[in-house]
């Protein structure tokens, strides 16, 4: 029983990242062909950072999901915080309404928001894209600070008014601290979501601005060309560090 366990989980783990590892290997192929090894080279790599369409793309990527994740965790996190303080019934009906965007088809999304970009005779482009990745990645921060919110204990709370600490004083010592590894997780998944966004991006963004999602896509259209693979493992790689430096980071704290 215990390698059958083992087994499954390896074969779940492989169907993940095999695509993954196979990407990598090949990013260092000198052949362009996907069906042989030429051998090893890093000219994939140098002639990655010469291409002016990626690097634009790779810009515009980078700065519309720093921002998008920033502005949709502070929003996210202030509306989480006022759904745990509304009353039962108020808080079924917000939740359920912030459910929705998460379960919407991506072609709805996008639609709807350029429709309404349109409507507002706002010029699709830079802002609107920055609009549509925050406006999607809101949900899913509330969903992740919400759980933190349920196992706070709202007396600590109180405690530290009743001690004089003014109700902003209070949040940042008392509350933030407890809801904080909510609040990364909201911000990471916001980061990730927008980096990985294609279809809502597709629909909301105007010429001159593309992210890395409608870039690859586009030339993939012409046959895929070495210089995504080795686009996709550096992101690939710069996701995990990340993540590796963040959960021992909370991994620190927890153990403090």
């Amino acid at each position: 029983m215990r390698f059958l366990k083992k087994f499954y989980t390896l074969i779940i783990f492989f169907f993940l990242y095999a695509p993954i590892i196979v990407l990598m290997i090949f990013s260092f192929n000198n052949s362009k062909s996907r069906a042989k090894w030429g051998g090893f080279t890093l000219k994939w790599y140098a002639e990655l950072f010469k291409d002016n369409e990626i690097l634009s793309s790779l810009y515009y990527t980078i700065i519309i999901a720093v921002i998008s994740s920033l502005v949709a965790t502070v929003i996210g996190t202030i509306a989480a915080i006022g759904i745990h303080n509304m009353s039962k019934i108020k808080k079924t009906v917000v939740m359920n309404l912030t459910y929705l965007p998460v379960i919407n088809p991506d072609i709805v999304t996008g639609i709807s928001l350029m429709i309404l970009f349109i409507f507002i005779k706002l010029n699709l482009g830079f802002i609107t894209l920055l609009f549509a990745h925050i406006t999607f990645n809101i949900p899913y921060v509330i969903l992740s600070v919400m759980p933190k919110l349920k196992q706070l204990d709202k007396h600590v709370y109180e405690a530290a008014l009743d001690l004089g600490a003014t109700p902003l004083f209070a949040f940042r010592k008392v509350v933030l601290p407890e809801i904080m590894p909510g609040v990364v997780t909201g911000a990471l998944l916001a980061f990730t979501l927008s980096l990985d966004d294609f279809v809502i991006s597709f629909f909301t963004t105007g010429s001159g601005v593309s992210n890395l999602s409608i870039t690859i896509y586009s030339m993939a259209r012409r046959g895929i060309n070495p210089k995504i693979n080795a686009l996709s493992t550096i992101m690939f790689i710069t996701v995990l560090l990340l993540l590796i430096i963040v959960n021992k980071r909370t991994s620190r704290k927890e153990n403090a």
